[in-house]
């Protein structure tokens, strides 16, 4: 895994966090839930290729 990914989705997740934080301080429940939700799509599709990966990893060790 490359650190600048890390380093990406370490990101997201600050912004997640302060956004959510805002968000339910000015009484918003629903959409602070709906960000932390984005920040969960978000790096699932940032972290594709390595799911992919491992897949493909598994796939091989267990001749699949």
């Amino acid at each position: 895994m490359e650190v600048d990914l890390i380093f990406k989705i370490a990101a997201v997740g600050i912004i997640v966090a302060v956004l959510n934080q805002v968000l339910i301080r000015a009484g918003r429940e629903e959409q602070a839930m709906m960000t932390t939700l984005a920040g969960v799509i978000v790096v699932l599709m940032m972290m594709i290729d390595e799911i992919k990966d491992l897949f493909d990893t598994v796939k091989s060790v267990f001749n699949l």
